[in-house]
């Protein structure tokens, strides 16, 4: 049986609500649970909006022959956490400027949400020490649930140079993980 998102959505069509409604529907509760896993989950619910209504402006600029509907939705979605962590951050270090106290160390302030979120102290540092896109590539294929090749397509980037990149995170973080249970035990 052939459903209407097993073939690319007419996002400049005359029935633009439809179609949106139908990405919403099958995307959106996935999406969600990316973004609660990035930014927790207090701000994915409006994550997931501001995504889809980003996704419905620039919606003249989808092009599925470059990338699926999916890939495109992440990519979108994966800016916005960027941005909102921006915004976090210099909110967090306006207050502390107020209140008189030393700014927190960046990467210690992500680890510190990660660990949060997944309980794994070890892997969350190793997280918050990764590149941006590193670790998008990484969170996108395993929390997400993207192929390399929708990873590729939501990050704007060639195919071979995320599946390198995620190659090389991957033997990272599990020397990483080696070396801290040997060091453990």
């Amino acid at each position: 049986m052939t459903t209407a998102l097993d073939k690319p959505p007419d996002l400049r069509g005359p029935d633009v609500t439809a179609a949106f409604a139908e990405l919403f529907d099958a995307h959106a509760r996935r999406l969600r649970g990316y973004l609660a896993g990035r930014v927790g989950e207090s701000a994915a619910d409006d994550l997931v909006a501001e995504t889809f209504l980003v996704a419905l402006k620039r919606r003249h600029s989808y092009d599925p022959d470059r990338a699926p509907v999916k890939g495109w939705l992440y990519g979108i979605a994966t800016n916005l956490v960027h941005e909102h962590v921006r915004r976090e951050t210099r909110g967090h270090r306006a207050r502390l400027r107020l209140v008189g106290r030393p700014e927190p160390d960046h990467g210690a302030a992500v680890a510190d949400r990660v660990d949060a979120q997944r309980s794994t102290g070890v892997l969350a540092r190793a997280l918050a020490g990764l590149r941006d896109e590193d670790r998008d590539a990484l969170l996108l294929t395993s929390w997400a649930g993207l192929s390399p090749a929708e990873v590729a397509a939501a990050l704007g980037e060639n195919d071979s140079t995320v599946r390198s990149r995620l190659h090389r995170v991957r033997t990272r973080l599990q020397a990483l993980l080696t070396e801290e249970t040997t060091r453990d035990a």
